[in-house]
């Protein structure tokens, strides 16, 4: 007979302006994130990760989703530059509409702002 484990919290997704970040959060620990930063009207996500000891519970796809979602609030629109964010917006055709596509001269722009 196996013991019962204790209820995990939901993870939670919270956007940090000051950082250009989304992070997810596993029970008040950050397990996660999506770096983007801002180019106009342009959201641009360029890197996304989750602590290995967070790995394989599907927390990536839960944040991406949360941050996309969050992007279509506030009116802006999705440049995928991160090769998770590309592949997610692959399967999830709802953020079609506001998706532009990624180019040479965003990502010139963006080694600018990473300098």
């Amino acid at each position: 007979m196996t013991q019962p484990s204790s209820v995990p919290s939901v993870p939670s997704v919270e956007r940090n302006d000051e950082r250009h970040r989304y992070e997810i959060l596993v029970d008040g620990a950050r397990a996660g994130l999506t770096a983007y930063r801002d180019r106009g009207v342009q959201r641009v996500f360029f890197h996304t990760e989750v602590d290995e000891a967070y790995a394989g519970q599907g927390l990536a796809g839960r944040l991406v989703q949360q941050a996309l979602t969050d992007v279509r609030k506030l009116g802006k629109r999705i440049v995928p530059v991160c090769p998770y964010v590309a592949k997610f917006l692959e399967k999830h055709e709802e953020f079609a509409d506001i998706t532009d596509p990624v180019t040479p001269e965003i990502l010139q722009w963006l080694d600018a702002e990473l300098a």
